[in-house]
């Protein structure tokens, strides 16, 4: 296709696409003319791929790339290209020693891994997060600590499987991977949303009675 049925079929404007060739983050298209080029089916889904993490993820063209190029030499590792687009492991890597320190500066997050059964790299922010949640908890004299997330962890590994399961029917590593974006970014909101709907039916049905049941 040119360049301009790229930009109809992928949304984004023919000065952007120009601007990402140029960053290299699109690589070229097959050149058919000193100024022309065609493009293909794979331009279109890393165009989408792009979006995906510049839009969703929020990241900065030079991070994008950084990550694109990261997903590409991990393209054959489901697991690798996965976690990057997660926003789980670093497109950097790092090394076993760092690893080491990072495990040791969030303890309540491995005690939590450790008692789920869980393989989790040392570099997933999200256990920061859990130590730093729960020690705020605790300094508004909140007694909570990492076994109480325990339920909570059973949901998360269920919604996990499916994540994954629903992943499992993409085979392209592109689209894969902007799937995992796409499912990761975009639905946390969704899910934040269904939890306070539930927690709503859950009172209603504890302490609301006839009189507060919603209409």
């Amino acid at each position: 296709m040119r360049i301009s049925e790229l930009s109809r079929r992928s949304g984004v404007p023919n000065a952007t696409i120009k601007y990402y060739l140029r960053e290299g983050l699109l690589p070229p298209g097959r050149a058919t003319a000193a100024t022309q080029a065609e493009y293909d089916e794979t331009h279109l889904r890393r165009l989408r791929l792009i979006r995906a993490l510049t839009g969703v993820r929020g990241l900065s063209v030079a991070s994008a790339k950084q990550v694109l190029d990261a997903m590409t030499e991990h393209r054959g590792d489901t697991h690798e290209l996965l976690g990057i687009a997660f926003g789980i492991r670093p497109p950097d890597g790092g090394t076993p020693a760092e690893d080491e320190d990072l495990a040791e500066a969030d303890p309540e997050a491995a005690a939590l891994v450790d008692a789920m059964g869980w393989s989790v790299s040392a570099r997933n922010p999200a256990r920061r997060i859990i130590d730093e949640t729960l020690r705020t908890l605790r300094s508004l004299d909140v007694e909570y600590d990492w076994e109480a997330l325990l339920p909570y962890a059973e949901l998360a590994e269920r919604t996990a499987q499916h994540d994954l399961d629903h992943l499992e029917t993409v085979t392209d590593p592109l689209e894969k991977a902007e799937r995992a974006v796409l499912l990761t970014f975009l639905l946390e909101p969704a899910l934040m949303a269904l939890r306070r709907l539930a927690q709503e039916n859950e009172s209603t049905v504890r302490h609301g009675g006839d009189g507060h049941t919603p209409a």
